[in-house]
């Protein structure tokens, strides 16, 4: 289910060529630690093994892809470059990197496969809220949401096997932080991936639309680690899904506004703005609103450490705290009301937006996202609340005015009492200590 990978094999068909596919892992990348790097690994894994089957060679390249990757080519006789597409900063790097050290001959391709209608399709450019975009990829989905071709085995033989992979070597390549743990409940890898689908539709979507914003209901996709790492499409979730419109509308146009819409507008802001993940890149009316109230007094004020332990006055923040470092995943109503408090209780609205990009980035499977920089969080554990949606106001829009917060939105505990059980929250995720 990968529109990169099916245009390369198209190509090498059509030359009558083999096809290779290379993973370039890299020693360490924002803030991910051993949590991340081994859910990315052991999908990879179970991708080798699918290529094997396939006759088509899987190298893992230890490296940044501009070191690794033109030598490749040129050692392997490569005749065209096939690669996906990602819209934040470093890996839109990797690309410039490589394509200025590919040798002259060798065409580059660039495939945008993990969005539905692909990012530079769906609006030339940066789109003000879900509003504006929505007509926009509505319009494109009846050319983009298609059953995806199979991926067939390749006819053509490499003249060398591909060498086999030293997974061990690969693991202790990395400069990450190892402390940060595994998580349980999420097992890595595509066959995973598509059971946590399968399970959702059959127990979980009819309630999507009602439960999706009570952090105690079991009512999400859950879906957004095997997203984040492209071991599962959202193509083709949706497309299963939408199977169930008859029987679900309501639930099934709510997931398709938040897999689809939503976290395409966040592509769409990352990739058209360079100051995604900064105060910066917010709208003029939030940087103006932000600036003056900057020197209000603060109720609280709470060190980076502090709030990575869950060590604030307030036990509802503490226990979706404590859920994302345990289980690599907070609720994503919660995660507006996690991002909000950072902004109340930190010196700046720099420092906060640092802080909650820290935290996102280092627990979160799917952190180092553009869901996670600017996703609007209703989506509920599809797209998680964007740092700069809940801090900066991105895609929303202004409010009454007061402290600390200026005219962006305000959520506090006594509202979240009112739309769910907070004390059977507190209880589940409360401190072990």
């Amino acid at each position: 289910d990968n529109w990169a990978f099916l245009y390369a094999q198209r190509l090498a068909l059509k030359q009558e060529l083999p096809l290779h596919v290379c993973f370039c892992v890299v020693p360490k990348f924002l803030e991910a630690t051993i949590r991340h790097y081994r859910f990315m690994l052991r999908g990879l894994q179970e991708v080798a093994e699918e290529c094997a089957e396939l006759n088509i060679s899987f190298h893992l390249l230890l490296g940044y892809a501009k070191d690794v990757l033109p030598t490749f080519v040129v050692e392997h006789g490569v005749g065209g470059l096939v690669t996906d597409f990602n819209p934040l900063r470093l890996p839109r790097q990797w690309v410039e990197d490589v394509r200025e050290r590919l040798p002259e001959d060798v065409p580059f391709a660039q495939v945008d496969a993990h969005n539905i209608v692909p990012c530079w399709v769906a609006s030339p450019k940066q789109e003000y809220s879900a509003r504006t975009i929505r007509g926009k990829i509505h319009a494109q989905l009846p050319e983009f949401l298609t059953e995806f071709p199979p991926v067939v085995r390749h006819p053509h033989s490499p003249s060398c096997p591909a060498e086999p992979i030293a997974w061990e070597a690969c693991y202790s390549s990395l400069q990450v932080d190892h402390t940060v743990k595994e998580v349980e409940w999420a097992t890595p890898g595509t066959a995973a991936g598509l059971a946590v689908l399968k399970s959702f539709i059959a127990e979980r979507l009819k309630s999507f639309s009602t439960h999706r914003n009570d952090p105690n209901k079991a009512a999400l996709s859950n879906l957004s680690p095997w997203l984040h790492f492209g071991q599962v499409s959202t193509q083709r979730a949706i497309l299963e899904v939408q199977k169930h419109r008859r029987t679900y509308k309501d639930s099934v146009d709510a997931f398709v506004e938040e897999a689809v819409v939503r976290r395409e507008l966040a592509e769409n802001f990352c990739y058209y703005n360079e100051n995604y993940d900064s105060v910066q890149g917010a709208y003029d009316w939030a940087q103006t609103t932000l600036k003056l109230h900057a020197k209000d007094k603060r109720p609280y004020l709470y060190s980076l450490q502090e709030l990575e332990q869950g060590t604030t006055h307030d036990p509802l923040w503490n226990a979706a705290q404590l859920q994302m470092v345990r289980e690599g995943k907070m609720h994503g109503f919660l995660r507006m009301y996690w991002a909000k408090k950072i902004l109340e209780w930190t010196h700046s609205p720099e420092e906060a937006l640092q802080f909650a990009i820290y935290l996102n980035d280092r627990y979160e499977l799917d952190g180092r996202d553009p869901n996670g920089y600017v996703g609007k969080a209703d989506t509920l554990s599809l797209c998680p609340a964007g740092c700069l949606w809940s801090i900066c106001g991105i895609h929303d829009q202004g409010w009454a005015e007061r402290a600390v917060f200026g005219k962006i939105r305000y959520m506090n505990y006594a509202g979240c009492k009112r739309k769910f059980d907070v004390d059977q929250f507190e209880r589940r995720y409360a401190p072990t200590h």
